[in-house]
């Protein structure tokens, strides 16, 4: 079995104190907002792999479809020896990549997740004898240091993850994500993009009420966890496109006045009959604004791939050199 090692950086009360501090944060603001990080407990990553296969939910199927049309040309263009996925969860998809990246010396998976980072490692190094594999127990989102390993490096954030992230937090992250990055190291974006609105809809309000019920698990997160009281029933779940800003927002909607407690942090929420707490921004992208984006943060757009219908990217780009 080739080498697995895992290395935490984040504080082992980090995930409780961030919660507290998002709640206080959320529930006190206006309009009042729960990041989507929340949403997934052991529970809500189940509800989520239950989502990622309802015939309304694309955005899952259309980049595996990519990788596994792409991933040579992606490991071709990219010539890294060490691979860096940050939100790695199971690893599931990288494997398209592994699989094409001869040359690979390193995969260094990045999640807040232990436990999924020792399944996905141990099992990576079993199945894969000349990899070595260094899983960070870290959050992406905060300043990284990355293990010493073999350059060129090939950073993936894959999932159009970034579009849970508003412009600014995005334009923080990929400058960040560029810090990381030497000469010859590159950038694989998955970004999902502007389509029907329909289409974007049905995605994130399915008609069996899997997305409903990933929605509310957010509010069980914060009962379980800080001692609140939200009834989960007295929400509905919500799901509209903002055309302006080009994102899905996942709300959940009040359906009588209430009062909830969040005794851990000491709340008291009113919330009024029909009042949205807004749960999730889903940002969909166009190729030239992905562009405009990387390049503000020093990156250069170099390779653009799609599925066949046009519903997803992965996008590649290289560290511009510094001035």
């Amino acid at each position: 079995m080739s080498p697995f090692h895992l290395t935490r950086t984040l504080p082992e009360d980090a995930t409780d104190a961030a919660l507290r501090t998002d709640v206080l944060t959320g529930l006190t603001g206006s309009p009042r907002t729960l990041p989507p990080k929340w949403f997934y407990d052991a529970h809500g990553s189940d509800l989520f792999e239950e989502i990622t296969e309802l015939p309304e939910y694309y955005p899952t199927r259309a980049e595996r479809d990519i990788l596994i049309a792409r991933s040579g040309e992606i490991a071709a263009a990219a010539g890294a020896r060490t691979l860096v996925e940050l939100g790695s969860g199971s690893s599931e998809k990288t494997r398209h990549l592994l699989d094409a990246m001869s040359g690979l010396h390193t995969y260094v998976p990045v999640d807040v997740s232990e436990s999924a980072l020792t399944q996905a490692g141990q099992a990576l190094a079993a199945e894969r004898p000349g990899l070595h594999v260094h899983a960070l127990i870290a959050d992406f989102t905060a300043a990284l240091t990355l293990p010493e390993t073999p350059g060129p490096r090939l950073v993936a954030f894959l999932g159009g993850t970034i579009g849970n992230l508003v412009p600014a937090e995005r334009a923080t992250f990929l400058k960040a994500v560029r810090a990381l990055m030497a000469p010859g190291d590159t950038l694989l974006l998955g970004t999902d993009l502007v389509k029907d609105p329909s289409v974007l809809v049905a995605a994130y309000d399915d008609t069996a009420g899997v997305t409903a019920a990933f929605n509310k698990n957010v509010l069980a997160v914060v009962n379980r966890e800080l001692g609140a009281d939200f009834d989960p029933d007295a929400f509905d779940h919500v799901a509209l496109w903002d055309a302006e800003n080009e994102w899905i927002e996942m709300r959940l909607r009040a359906r009588t006045a209430q009062t909830v407690k969040v005794p851990a942090v000491g709340l008291a929420v009113d919330f009024a009959e029909g009042e949205e707490l807004r749960t999730e921004v889903s940002a969909k992208f166009r190729k030239d604004g992905v562009s405009r984006e990387l390049a503000a943060a020093g990156l250069d757009l170099t390779h653009w791939w799609t599925d066949g219908e046009g519903r997803f990217a992965l996008s590649l780009s290289s560290a511009r050199p510094a001035d």
